[in-house]
This record gives C-alpha cells, sequence and structure tokens, in this order.
C-alpha cells in the first residue's frame, strides 16, 4: 500500500468524493424518501450490525427496501425479487439507491468509499484466518469483489477478490473500482461475472 496515499491520502478523498456525491444525489435520495413512506409502513433507514476494520462493530444504514416484517438474517444475499422485497425496494436495490445512506458511515469513518464490503458477525464463523486479514483495511461502500460479479460469486471467491484488494490499495487500483461500479449500477452485476479485475504487482 502506498504510504501516502494509505497515511491520510485516502481518508481525504473519501471525504471529499462524498460530499460531492451527497450535493449531487440529494434530489435522488429525496425521491427514494418519498417513494419508500408511500408504499410500504415502516422506518426510511435500515441498520444492521456490521464487521468494521479490525473486527469493531458498527451501525451500517441503508435505505428500507424490504416490508418491515421481523425476518431472520441470513447469510445467503437477497437476489432481484425475493420475497419480502418491495416493487419500489427492488428498484432502490438494482441501482444501489438503498446503499447511499452508507455515504454518512464514510464521514464517519465507519466505511471508505473503496474496501472489503462489511459482512454481518454471523459470516465469520465461515472464514479462515486468512480470510479474516481483510478486516485489516476499513470496509468498503464498494469494493473488488462488487465490480467483478459480486452477488453471483460464491463468498469464497468473493474473499479472494478481498485479499487481492487489500495487497495493492493504491489510488489508482480505487479509482478503476469507482468507475467500474457506475458501470455497474447502469448495467448490472451479472455483465461482470465473466469479467472480472485482478490486481497483480
Amino acid at each position: 500500500m502506498s504510504s501516502i496515499y494509505s497515511n491520510g491520502g485516502k481518508r481525504f478523498l473519501d471525504v471529499c468524493i462524498s460530499c460531492i456525491v451527497i450535493l449531487i444525489l440529494l434530489p435522488i435520495l429525496l425521491l427514494a424518501v418519498i417513494g419508500i413512506k408511500l408504499e410500504s409502513k415502516g422506518p426510511i433507514l435500515y441498520k444492521q450490525k456490521r464487521v468494521g476494520k479490525d473486527f469493531t462493530p458498527f451501525q451500517i444504514l441503508k435505505l428500507r427496501s424490504m416490508t418491515n416484517e421481523p425476518r431472520e438474517v441470513g447469510k445467503s444475499p437477497i437476489i432481484g425479487k425475493s420475497q419480502g422485497v418491495t416493487v419500489f425496494g427492488y428498484y432502490l436495490r438494482r441501482f444501489k439507491i438503498d446503499e447511499l445512506p452508507q455515504i454518512i458511515n464514510v464521514l464517519k469513518g465507519d466505511l471508505s468509499l473503496v474496501g472489503p464490503r462489511p459482512s454481518i458477525f454471523e459470516q465469520l464463523e465461515d472464514m479462515t484466518p486468512e480470510e479474516k486479514t481483510r478486516y485489516s483495511v476499513r470496509p468498503g461502500l464498494t469494493g473488488l469483489a462488487q465490480v467483478s460479479g459480486n452477488i453471483y460469486l460464491p463468498w469464497k471467491e468473493r474473499y479472494k477478490k478481498d485479499l487481492n484488494y487489500i495487497e495493492h490499495v493504491s489510488f489508482k487500483n480505487d479509482m478503476i473500482i469507482l468507475l467500474r461500479t457506475i458501470m455497474v449500477i447502469i448495467i448490472g452485476e451479472r455483465r461482470f461475472v465473466n469479467r472480472p479485475i485482478t490486481f497483480k504487482k
């Protein structure tokens, strides 16, 4: 990891880009809030405990995209029009709009813009000691696994991508991931299953 980038540069980039994103996407966020309230009863935000850097817990924020009925948190990803996902919520999830409140997590320092996605604590049970080294860096709003297939990849493949990322953290690689994230939002994750990114020295 570049010493200059890791010692403040990455955090500076997180804060600057997050402030710009909030200003640009505020109208979309407000429309999403209105849509959530009109479609179903319940809170606007969904909060969930996640594993942060050095295994420190934090509350991740999302716009609620499912009904407000109690449900068990599972290890399997919720894909497409799964049971419990509202009609409006499906589109929030498809275009990643439900993730926008996590900009607040970035500003607070819980997340970085780019890094391994934070898991739930139950997933730690299935990880090897090597895979757990993904928590040596701040988790991300997006990451290498997310732009290489994400939910269409087995967890072990996603962890390999995370480990590859933390070995090659740099401004250039973060820009590659952020730009590809925009493409993923536009055309969907499935298109990138056979077009994974792997960073090399």
